[in-house]
């Protein structure tokens, strides 16, 4: 059973290389799946389902948790889909085929992990913070985006890639400001940062 998840895992990871779909970096992964085990987490909203790899992964690392994941991208959804009914994950992972902007939920969640447009990541903040559990976390992932917020705007070629990191450097500074939530900021994968409700 463990071989064949792994394998699987695999298949999905190789797929997601070889298709250019951004997936989370292991050492990503690894702190998500730890802090939802170690914060006794049990309900996920994810914006951004891609191929529904980091979903399997949150759901794999407790047996009590359950994820509700936004993709608006048509292919990858339907990849998605496949990929969850392979592990038998239907009945803990729920799929919301649409544009995370327009997506209006009462649920509340004890974590959300944002992990899609990354221009969009305030937006998304502002918008989902309503369905937070009062003690609950708000978990971004991609802030350095793949060094690129650490460079001067010159080393940066393209206008449209200056305007994106640009965004997430607004971003940064949002969460760093922030009256009334605390952020902490994690050097690993591609930089994460994690968001709590100020006491």
């Amino acid at each position: 059973m463990v071989e064949t998840i792994h394998s699987d895992i695999k298949e999905i990871k190789e797929y997601a290389k070889e298709n250019n779909v951004p997936i989370m970096l292991d050492d990503g992964i690894n702190f998500l799946t730890t802090f939802i085990i170690k914060h006794q987490i049990t309900n996920v909203l994810e914006i951004g389902t891609a191929i529904g790899y980091s979903a399997i992964m949150m759901a794999l690392a407790s047996p009590n948790v359950k994820i509700t994941s936004i993709e608006r991208d048509r292919e990858r959804y339907l990849e998605a889909l496949k990929n969850i009914k392979k592990f038998n994950l239907e009945n803990r992972i729920t799929l919301i085929y649409h544009d995370a902007v327009e997506v209006k939920l009462k649920e509340q969640f004890d974590l959300i992990f944002i992990d899609a447009a990354k221009g969009k990541n305030m937006a998304f903040f502002k918008k989902f913070s309503k369905n937070l559990t009062e003690e609950g976390y708000i978990i971004t992932d991609n802030i350095k985006f793949h060094g690129y917020v650490d460079k001067e705007e010159s080393e940066i070629k393209t206008r449209n890639l200056r305007g994106l990191v640009r965004k997430i450097k607004d971003y940064i500074n949002f969460l760093k400001n922030n009256e009334e939530y605390q952020t902490i900021f994690y050097e690993v994968g591609d930089g994460i940062s994690v968001s709590r409700k100020k006491d």
